[in-house]
């Protein structure tokens, strides 16, 4: 029997179905992102249980607002990083941090300095990969965002391991010199 093969949605076409209300298009951003934003979670917040909850709260977010997406200001999934960070934002506001005592010596979070420029660096980073074309940043998105090995992209690209590690140098390479054009 012939296997079919239906290319794979894009995380924007994903987000524009979200927004008419379609529940198979946002499993599929779901099972595509919940690791990651989990992952997010928990750096942010330290603790499993509230990480769990900030997670099903950002996608609650994402279900609520996909409708604000626009494919024209950028890709599907730094969106929808920000929307996700954005609920874990909100989910520390509303839930206190239980009150421990304070340690000796200094500090171990980051101060505010530092917070700043990861973001910075994220948004750099997240401009530098609009100049890739789209079959390089796809690729970059699927190891990075979703934590796949170059095997795992190439059996769900439908693509030879070979092309997936060529594709990655190259990507590599564009994102290094974009980032080093941008620091100049």
């Amino acid at each position: 029997m012939e296997r079919v093969h239906q290319p794979e949605l894009t995380d924007s076409e994903l987000l524009g179905r979200v927004a008419a209300g379609d529940r198979p298009a946002f499993e599929e951003i779901y099972r595509r992102y919940a690791r990651p934003v989990l992952g997010l979670a928990l750096r942010r917040l330290g603790d499993r249980g509230r990480a769990e909850d900030a997670t099903q709260e950002a996608f609650v977010a994402v279900w609520r607002s996909a409708r604000t997406f626009d494919p024209g200001r950028g890709a599907g999934a730094p969106w929808l990083y920000a929307v996700a960070r954005n609920a874990i934002t909100d989910g520390l506001r509303r839930t206190p941090e239980p009150v421990a005592e304070l340690q000796d010596g200094p500090g171990t979070e980051p101060d505010p300095a530092d917070r700043a420029e990861a973001a910075w660096t994220a948004f750099r980073v997240h401009r530098a990969l609009e100049v890739l074309p789209a079959h390089e940043r796809h690729v970059i998105e699927l190891a990075y965002w979703r934590g796949l090995s170059q095997s795992e992209i190439a059996e769900s690209l439908g693509v030879p391991l070979g092309t997936v590690k060529t594709r990655t140098r190259s990507a590599l390479a564009r994102l290094a010199r974009a980032l080093e054009e941008e620091l100049r």
